[in-house]
């Protein structure tokens, strides 16, 4: 009767009004009509759309849910409640993105509103949540925190009117976070491994120079520089941390990108070596050596504008997972996540019960088609790809079968694993990469960061030192910045403490940080800077030292 009651209270004609204009949000606006970057007339385009407006909850306006599938949901039973008909903030924002690119303005800022308010107070998003905003697991994903700030900055380059609502200190916590917890990631996009990914460090830099661009437009000219800062010794040491020059997989290509530097979230490792870790692959993958273990995840590093999709590194890190991780399926090439996966469709065609084969992934032939657009080749066959990757519904899945066709299971080269479908995220790429081709430019660009980074590149003038990512050596030249969470002193001494040194932290109050500046410029090669804190809010010592070597610059 309550029901009743409050659908009489609104008249007839509002209630018809809002009826039909929920189902004329579905039609695209002319101006925004990509069919002749198709080549279906717009039909998976026009869908995909459709697809991604469904997945937003009715109630919770603004949460989009990743699918409303459950991969391999023959298999499971009432105690798998999650499925994917959660909220992923990644897949959200890559969800909103899509919608953005196809003219719809509503979806993508009531996303944003949403995100701010299941924020934490710490600046962090969990990794997945009901569509109340409740956490469901609790891993941490740093390109989850950035993911937001990219959204929030999409949405004013794309002139949308934001109203009331100022994202500017949802943006500024995400920073605080990115700059507390970083570089080393507990999760990367795949959610199996914690270490140094390249995907991840790509959006957190994209992130932090969009949210330096927030700083600037609000007159914080002491949070902007501070951001750039730490996003520019980010971008400063991408090869070191994800590359590796002893590479076998390629005989004549010994240097290229990996998929992830393993380290302990925990106690990771500052200067773990690309070239000497080992990963431990998720899903029964076995164990090896991280530098023979690669993805494309790199890509992204091209399509934020990070790096130059001509950069050598590029080229060489495309032909190697070219000839480890590409499939050419009936309807066009794909590609698997990663060597060894283990998520996916078993050979015998049975369902992922925790072991399987990592099978190709359709959303990875949409990020190719991105890097080919970025450096300048025809895109246009990647669009039909995943176009025919659809099933005879529209529906694109999660992935696709990619071995011979198999009579005894029924499996055949190139349709549907029981994987989830349909996902969201490959819908999201599909739409993306159609207006990107329509641009000529991909429009998950960050264009500052390619101007910071690519067309006139900026030389990171620190070395950065946290609690959380204690650096122990230097190149001499730079200026060792530390960074805390606390106001402290900081005792020092660079002459083995026969004299001891005092430095007060200066603060950055709208991020909450405290940070002390040593130039080493007119230190000897082969200084150590030593070091301790006096905490000023508990008055209280650190009670150990911590010490960081400086030497020539190589």
């Amino acid at each position: 009767s309550a029901k009743l009651l409050q659908s009489l209270s609104e008249p007839f004609d509002l209630q018809r009004e809002s009826y039909i204009r929920q189902w004329q949000r579905t039609v695209v606006n002319p101006k925004f009509d990509f069919a002749g970057q198709t080549s279906d007339g717009g039909h998976i385009y026009r869908l995909s759309r459709c697809v991604l407006l469904a997945h937003e909850d009715k109630s919770f306006q603004g949460a989009l849910v990743a699918s409303m599938s459950i991969p391999w949901g023959e298999t499971k039973d009432d105690s798998d409640l999650g499925g994917y008909h959660l909220v992923w903030t990644r897949d959200l924002v890559q969800s909103a993105t899509a919608l953005l690119a196809s003219g719809q303005t509503g979806t993508p800022l009531r996303a944003l509103i949403w995100l701010a308010t299941i924020q934490r107070p710490d600046g962090s998003f969990p990794q997945n949540s009901w569509i109340n905003g409740c956490a469901y697991w609790s891993g941490l994903q740093l390109d989850e925190i950035a993911a937001p700030i990219l959204l929030a900055w999409r949405l004013q380059r794309e002139g949308v009117d934001l109203g009331l609502f100022d994202p500017c200190v949802m943006i500024l916590r995400a920073a605080a976070y990115l700059i507390r917890q970083g570089p080393v990631t507990a999760q990367e996009r795949w959610e199996e491994n914690s270490g140094y990914s390249p995907s991840t460090l790509a959006t957190v830099i994209a992130g932090l120079v969009c949210a330096a661009e927030f700083a600037k437009k609000h007159d914080h000219t002491d949070t902007r520089d501070f951001i750039f800062a730490y996003a520019d010794w980010l971008a400063a040491h991408i090869e070191e941390w994800t590359a590796t020059t002893r590479g076998e997989l390629f005989k004549n290509i010994p240097r290229h990108y990996i998929r992830i530097n393993p380290t302990d979230p925990q106690t990771p490792d500052p200067h773990a070596d690309p070239n000497a870790t080992m990963i431990q692959i998720g899903n029964d993958g076995g164990i090896h050596p991280a530098r023979n273990v690669v993805g494309g995840d790199f890509l992204h590093l091209v399509r934020l504008r990070i790096r130059d999709a001509n950069d050598p590194i590029v080229r060489d890190s495309v032909k190697v997972i070219d000839r480890v991780l590409k499939h050419d399926l009936p309807q066009g090439p794909c590609w698997r996540r990663y060597n060894h996966d283990g998520y996916g469709q078993k050979d015998d065609g049975s369902a992922y019960d925790g072991t399987g084969v990592g099978r190709s992934w359709p959303i990875l032939t949409g990020e190719r088609g991105h890097y080919e657009l970025a450096a300048g080749h025809d895109p246009k066959p990647f669009i039909s790809a995943l176009e025919k990757f659809a099933n005879k519904g529209g529906m694109i899945s999660e992935q696709l079968w990619d071995a011979e066709d198999s009579l005894v299971c029924g499996m055949k080269c190139g349709s549907p694993t029981g994987a989830a479908m349909p996902l969201c995220w490959s819908h999201a790429e599909y739409i993306s990469l159609v207006r990107s081709v329509h641009d000529g430019v991909c429009f998950d660009r960050v264009e500052p960061a390619f101007q910071r980074y690519v067309a006139n590149p900026v030389q990171s003038r620190h070395e950065i030192w946290s609690l959380r990512h204690p650096i122990r050596r230097m190149p001499r030249g730079k200026i060792l910045r530390i960074i805390l969470a606390t106001e402290a002193t900081v005792v020092w001494s660079d002459d083995h403490w026969k004299n001891t040194k005092k430095s007060d932290t200066a603060g950055i109050n709208t991020l909450d940080l405290w940070f002390a500046d040593f130039p080493t410029k007119t230190m000897p090669a082969g200084s150590v800077i030593e070091f301790t804190f006096f905490w000023k809010k508990d008055q209280r010592w650190e009670g150990r030292n911590y010490s960081v070597a400086v030497s020539e610059l190589k």
